[in-house]
């Protein structure tokens, strides 16, 4: 039944209770269904408002309906962001390439051009500093006449230009060059923040040539043709990301800018990995949605009426932005007449009278609807309104005719909140939190002047989504300001990129700098191994005298120890020869700090307690077993059971010990306690410990590195490369205690002022500088340093150092491992640095994961070259063309850190290209190659013995 038809059929009843009521009647004659009112006006009009109900049941929506026109506006946004569902979806949601909002640091002069509406505006913008968000601002309106916007292209943007021109001269700006923000209210596709490419005309504009094109380069061409003008665009923005963008700066929770004006369209800061059609997955993008055109593909024509089609045809675009012909205030006005009309044609109003100015198109504009809506001189202005369209409205047709404008407006501002309600749920989402509180900032003429949309558009969102707290902050200064805003804040971004691009610079090593730490390494190898050089060498070399690899016939139970940090293991590994299987069962201890800073005879002392503690755990406190020592510090041997302590690293300060025979130390706390004996076989590093760990598996494994709290490697030297020891056969495994590479300043090009920051601050100023720029107990320390210089410099946390932050230490290389996860959010990332004291906006996370990612990626290089240096000193001294060879690694660094491992193979396989290096994990650490090398040891000594 047509709407028509329903109002007619009402007829009946409202006669009926005419008939019924001697409260009112109807006086003089009847001039169509509402006639002419005498008695009970509320009864009335109740009546009259029931009827244009009927007649426009099509346009109430219910809650109902408008979760469900939700929850299509959430598809279409989610095809819109999607790179391969894009080019069909309605919703375009177009990147603006806007990445931050103004955090009030923002300064300095600024120009801004409005163009999208009836009039074109020029503005200047002064933004003050020093935290006082003030702005002061002067502006001029220009006309944009219709030859203008429909007539050519280039003749729009000259007119533009001139404009320009002549707000400068006026302003007396000729002679500055300034930055200028173009607000540009039309579609238009962004590969970056100064470039747009129109896609299409919409309200009223039409001029030609200019779709396709980009917008920003149409209007540098036009204002070069002034030559006394000197302005450089650095951004061109939506009038809504203008609106959002002045609001924000007056409240930093804004998030959300929506236009109901002359047309309608929402933008909203989206999460990078949302957005397919821009790479990079950090930090978040406003994204203009588009939202105009939303239905343009049928998704709403169960919602659209037989006016909004007939509006639709009779527009410059038909079928193009139907979600706009709903909304805004260029149609709403037209809506009202239409269905106006249509009704004074059915018999329904005006006695079946209709006037010229009726018939006439865009005779009832969006501001006589916002007066004939106001709440106490409504009527009165909807009786002039409709008497200055040649019309003799009785008092019945005034109220049908307001409802009409009512029904009309309160269905714009449902479909808005709708829409809007969808953005604010998907933001709600994406921060992952069960409330969310935000700003929305709201400009444009409809919202402004409507005297009930506000409040109806506040209430309808609060009810669609109840798990949020919507402040609606009205953009006072327009979308010019929000241009002159982005305009400030990209100017400060720029400014800001180039101090940290300048810090994380320093981090960066060219292929040319990776070569020197190449043949630097190599030639402190060489150093090493010499007689005459070794005392100098940075690079000890030390002989571990392991002589051999597993050969799978190691057999037996062997006790192991590893201590190497805070904690301290003690294992039982039994083997079985032939198929190289290994069991094993250990217990770990902890190594309180001050026993690891106390003296020697306390430190082992400790160390025969936990053996005792797991003997008797064991139940072998009996027994006798040969033992394997991992002592994984610096250490000069003179045989594999002897090894004299250098010096302490990592955090070890025990007294008493430096210059010691460490195994000599260990059998005499063992005689101390006069509980049990053992055998002692073999004391190794860490480093030799996980080389015969994967060489038990891999009998190519020749090199072992550990990238752990420390940083060391070991290989399988040629003896007559050792000039240290007699003999010149076989081969025997060199730990290089490459941790003090650069102690001799041969790294000095290439250190930072953080490294020699963390290095001063250390418990051994001046020693072990590569292990403190690539080894986990010190890179945490590196990021730590860089967050207070560039928080020094306003570049972080707002400026401000917490004390958290000035806490040595407390940024664990742990950290660095969780915020570079490719799966972790800004969001995580933002927790990770909450729980550390640090309050961090999204740009804060996302330069603290750089600066860890420079420094973990520098790290991994330099691993890189210094294990290229030693393959292809093995290649060289294997006289090999091409060399195999596989690397035993573990430490925690290497194991979780996302990036690490790959970084450090592709840095090897570029400097030694003609070697193929495979790197394994060692699974079971350095505690089982000790228990081999044990192993290894007493089978070689059994055969000396039967030779």
């Amino acid at each position: 039944m047509s709407s028509t038809a329903l109002l007619k059929d009402s007829l009946s009843v409202t006669t009926c209770l005419v008939q019924r009521t001697s409260a009112w009647c109807f006086s003089g004659s009847q001039e169509g269904v509402f006639g002419t009112l005498t008695f009970a006006p509320h009864l009335v009009s109740s009546l009259v408002r029931d009827q244009v109900d009927r007649f426009l049941y099509h346009m109430r929506l219910s809650d109902e309906t408008l979760l469900d026109i939700m929850a299509r506006f959430r598809a279409e946004m989610q095809k819109g962001l999607g790179k391969d569902t894009n080019p069909t979806a309605s919703v375009k949601m177009l990147p603006t390439f806007v990445r931050a909002i103004p955090d009030g640091s923002e300064n300095g002069e600024f120009l801004s051009l409005d163009l999208g509406g009836s009039k074109f505006r020029v503005l200047k913008v002064q933004v003050s500093e020093a935290g006082k968000r003030k702005v002061q601002m002067e502006s001029q309106f220009y006309a944009t006449p219709n030859e203008i916007i429909r007539g050519n292209g280039s003749e729009l943007f000259d007119y533009i230009a001139d404009c320009l021109a002549d707000f400068m001269k006026t302003r007396g700006l000729k002679h500055k060059k300034l930055p200028l923000g173009l607000t540009f209210s039309f579609p238009c596709r962004q590969t970056k923040l100064e470039e747009g490419i129109l896609l299409s005309w919409t309200k009223k504009f039409k001029a030609r040539g200019v779709q396709g094109t980009d917008v920003v380069s149409c209007l540098t061409k036009a204002i070069r043709k002034h030559k006394d003008i000197d302005v450089d665009i650095l951004a061109l923005v939506n009038d809504t990301v203008g609106t959002m963008m002045t609001c924000a700066y007056d409240d930093p929770y804004c998030e959300v800018g929506v236009i109901i004006g002359t047309g309608t369209n929402a933008c909203y800061m989206e999460d990078m990995n949302n957005i397919d059609l821009v790479e990079g997955d950090e930090g978040r993008m406003c994204i203009s949605t588009e939202w105009g055109a939303f239905g343009d593909d049928g998704a709403l024509e169960d919602i659209r009426t037989e006016f909004d089609r007939e509006l639709d045809l009779g527009s410059l675009n038909p079928g193009k932005q139907l979600f706009e012909k709903m909304i805004s205030g260029l149609y709403l006005g037209e809506l009202v007449r239409i269905i106006l009309l249509k009704m004074a044609k059915a018999g329904l109003l005006f006695g079946g009278k209709r006037s010229s100015a009726l018939h006439t198109k865009g005779k009832i504009e969006t501001r006589h609807v916002a007066a004939m809506e106001k709440y106490k001189e409504g009527l009165a202005n909807t009786r002039e309104i409709l008497t200055d369209l040649g019309l003799e409205p009785s008092e019945a047709d005034c109220i049908a005719v307001q409802h009409v404008c009512t029904i009309v407006s309160f269905r714009s501002a449902n479909l808005c909140a709708a829409a809007l309600a969808a953005i604010l749920t998907r933001l709600r989402e994406n921060k992952k939190v069960a409330r969310l509180r935000t700003t929305v900032g709201v400009d444009g003429t409809l919202y402004k002047i409507h005297p009930q949309y506000p409040k109806r558009l506040h209430k309808v969102v609060r009810r669609l989504v109840p798990n949020c707290d919507v402040r609606f902050l009205l953009s006072e200064s327009g979308s010019t300001k929000g241009a002159a805003m982005v305009t400030a804040v990209a100017s400060r971004v720029q400014a800001q990129r180039k101090q940290i691009d300048h810090v994380l610079a320093l981090f960066r090593l060219t292929r040319e700098q990776l070569k020197d730490v190449q043949g630097k390494m190599r030639t402190e190898f060489e150093n090493g191994l010499r007689k005459d050089t070794h005392l100098m060498a940075t690079v000890k070399m030390l002989p571990t005298y392991v002589c051999g690899m597993p050969d799978g016939t190691e057999k037996g139970k062997f006790l192991a120890l590893d201590l190497g940090g805070t904690n301290f293991r003690v294992l039982l590994v039994k083997i079985r020869s032939g198929r190289r299987s290994v069991r094993m069962y250990n217990k770990i201890f902890a190594i309180p700090l001050e026993i690891m800073q106390g003296t020697g005879e306390e430190l082992f002392d400790h160390i025969v307690q936990c053996i005792a503690d797991f003997l008797d755990y064991m139940g072998l406190k009996g027994a006798r077993l040969p033992l394997g020592f991992t002592f994984s510090f610096p250490c000069r041997q003179t045989s594999i059971d002897k090894a004299t302590l250098i010096e302490w690293t990592k955090g070890f300060k025990a007294t008493d010990c430096e210059g010691e025979d460490m195994v000599d130390m260990l059998r005499e706390a063992i005689k101390r306690r006069n509980e049990f004996d053992l055998d002692i076989v073999a004391v190794v590093n860490d480093t030799v410990g996980t080389m015969m760990t994967c060489g038990h598996e891999d009998p190519n494994c020749e090199i072992g590195l550990i990238a752990g709290t420390g940083s060391n490697m070991c290989y399988m030297e040629e003896m007559r490369n050792i000039e240290l020891l007699e003999g010149g056969e076989g081969k025997m495994c060199i730990n290089t205690e490459w941790g003090g590479f650069g102690d001799n300043g041969c790294l000095d090009d290439i250190r930072t002022q953080y490294d020699k920051e963390v290095d001063e601050g250390s418990l051994n100023p001046g020693k072990q500088r590569y292990e403190k720029m690539t080894s986990g107990m010190y890179l945490g320390e590196i990021v730590r340093q860089i967050l207070i210089d560039l928080t020094k410099q306003g570049l972080l946390f707002r400026g401000q150092i917490s004390e958290r932050l000035r806490t040595r230490g407390i940024f664990e290389t742990k950290f660095l491992s969780q915020i570079e996860s490719d799966r972790l959010a800004l969001l995580q990332v933002r927790r990770i640095l909450q729980q550390l004291g640090l309050d961090s906006t999204c740009e804060d996370s996302i330069v603290v994961k750089e600066v860890c990612g420079a420094v973990s990626r520098r790290a991994a290089q330099l691993y890189g070259a210094g294990l290229a240096a030693i393959v292809e000193k093995r290649r060289e001294d294997q006289g090999l063309e091409y060399l195999n060879i596989t690397v035993g690694v573990d430490g925690t660094l290497y194991k979780l850190h996302p990036h690490f491992s790959r970084i450090l193979q592709e840095t090897v396989k570029e400097l030694a290209p003609r070697c193929d290096v495979t790197l394994i994990l060692s699974e079971d650490g350095s505690g089982k190659g000790a228990a081999l090398i044990t192993a290894v040891a007493k089978r070689l000594q059994q055969a000396q013995e039967e030779n």
